[in-house]
């Protein structure tokens, strides 16, 4: 019996529906095939309707009269190994197996069902993703296992063991302007794991880079040298559950997986040249750094995030997140002189524009455009202003509508996308002429959440919208943004590490 590869499978031309419905949840994985899509043909299969959705419904899959690829199960367990053996009849090359209480219940006859499940499948050459799981978001191939995901496809891929870590990873990571390619949910991994889908990855000349959430790797060592060789070419950023004793304990509950000792696999995962982080949040920032940014030279930044005591801290967190905060160099101090700014022997890195007293002839935006110009800078990380939260750095009110904050007159000619921060909205959404060399540059938004403490909902409103017009506009210049600067500077400390390693 041909074995088929995660290739056949992942392609589909025809997808079936066990237990589809016009509602409830029945409904959720027909429903985003139809809202996205699906270049294929759909049969929903459920013998309790004649139309699903407008599309005739068939009694089993073995009821439907012409070849089906792909099979997603939403049907309770024990009618699995039934479903199994229609698929083997029908030639089915795979099945998303959303059915859950196998063995991730710790029941010994859950355990035996799951086996025997395999076993059919092994026998018949249908391969499985899953069980307990969500499956396949693929917005180019119009698939997808929630309807509000984002139709556009990019360069990330994701496999996750947790079926809501991965609908987190997706929603939280394209509402930063990173999307995917490819992203599988595949929980309980009885056939296909996270070796199979990040050795696909690997070779995939769609996907540029790899996210991971990963409990626990069914088989150690094939997945660590996999890793090691998919690292030389492309980034691969690894989250790993139960790494305390309540999270292991939590592992095996979820998706039967056994969790190893923690440090054991921080060593593992060093020496494979992957990115790990703590949390979903770092997970987000790092891939969101890796998606937009070139790989950064070194670790000299330039901060322009803030006044007066949060300059302080900002310095303090670039610091500790492994960054080198460079003084400012004396060239620039003179030029800053010659140019007759007022506080050319205050101003430091990072800039306080608190002591600014408003000096008409600077400002944020020249100060960053300085430093992203001379060499002893390798990247810069700056604050966006938003109307309503908070006003520029040194909180001096703006003079005109058009210029920098605390300034008047027209925006810069001729200004790089870099330029930008520490502008307001207006200016940010203008289009600015790029130039052929900028340094990589990190945003600081603030939360997109509204945080007016009035009862004004118009001007709450408001300012999402504007919130929300900033966000486009970053993301349409390829700028990514954190909402502090600890987030900023940790991620892009991953960064540079990696690139550093896989030079070496």
């Amino acid at each position: 019996m041909a074995e088929y590869s995660l290739e056949e499978v992942l392609h589909p031309r025809s997808i079936a529906v066990v237990g589809a419905s016009d509602e409830g949840r029945g409904s959720q994985f027909l429903g985003a095939l139809v809202e996205f899509g699906f270049k294929g043909i759909l049969y929903p299969v459920n013998p309790k309707y004649s139309e699903v959705m407008k599309l005739k419904a068939y009694p089993t899959v073995k009821d439907i009269p012409d070849p089906v690829d792909f099979v997603i199960s939403a049907a309770p367990a024990p009618q699995v190994p039934q479903i199994m053996r229609d698929c083997v009849q029908r030639g089915v090359k795979g099945i998303h197996l959303f059915t859950a209480r196998f063995s991730e219940t710790g029941r010994k006859d859950a355990a035996d069902l799951e086996q025997e499940v395999l076993r059919i499948a092994r026998e018949g050459g249908v391969r499985i993703i899953g069980p307990n799981c969500m499956g396949v978001y693929y917005p180019k191939m119009g698939m997808a296992f929630q309807p509000q995901f984002s139709r556009e496809s990019g360069s990330i891929a994701l496999a996750s063991q947790s079926g809501q870590a991965a609908g987190e990873i997706i929603g939280r990571t394209t509402q930063r302007g990173a999307y995917f390619n490819k992203a599988i949910s595949y929980g309980n991994a009885i056939d296909f794991n996270e070796a199979d889908f990040l050795e696909y990855f690997g070779a995939d000349p769609e996907v540029k880079l790899v996210m991971m959430y990963i409990e626990g790797p069914k088989d150690g060592s094939r997945f660590f040298n996999i890793l090691r060789e998919v690292t030389r070419t492309k980034p691969v950023v690894i989250i790993k559950g139960g790494r305390g004793q309540a999270g292991t304990r939590a592992t095996a509950s979820h998706t039967a997986s056994l969790a190893g000792a923690t440090e054991v696999w921080n060593t593992m995962i060093e020496q494979a040249g992957a990115v790990s982080v703590s949390s979903i949040d770092e997970l987000i920032d790092v891939a969101v750094s890796f998606y937009f940014l070139p790989p950064i030279a070194g670790r000299r930044v330039g901060v322009a995030a803030g006044a007066g005591g949060a300059t302080v801290l900002a310095a303090d967190q670039c610091e500790e997140a492994g960054l080198d905060v460079v003084p400012l160099p004396q060239e620039m101090r003179e030029e800053l002189r010659s140019q007759g700014v007022q506080i050319w022997d205050w101003i430091s890195n990072p800039a306080d524009f608190s002591i600014n007293m408003g000096d008409e002839n600077f400002g944020p935006a020249e100060l960053l455009k300085m430093m992203a110009m001379h060499p002893d800078f390798d990247l810069i990380i700056a604050s966006i202003n938003i109307p309503g939260w908070g006003g520029p750095p040194g909180g001096g009110r703006r003079r005109g509508r058009g210029g920098p904050p605390g300034r008047g007159g027209s925006p810069m000619k001729g200004m790089p996308p870099w330029a930008m921060l520490n502008l307001t909205p207006e200016e940010i959404v203008k289009q600015y002429k790029q130039i052929d060399d900028y340094k990589p540059v990190l945003g600081l938004l603030p939360d997109r959440s509204p945080t007016s403490n009035s009862d004004d909902n118009e001007q709450d409103d408001e300012r999402w919208k504007t919130v929300c017009e900033v966000t486009a506009e970053l993301i349409k210049q390829g700028i990514p943004f954190y909402p502090t600067v600890s987030r900023a500077a940790s991620a892009a400390n991953k960064v540079i590490d990696y690139y550093q390693m896989r030079e070496r």
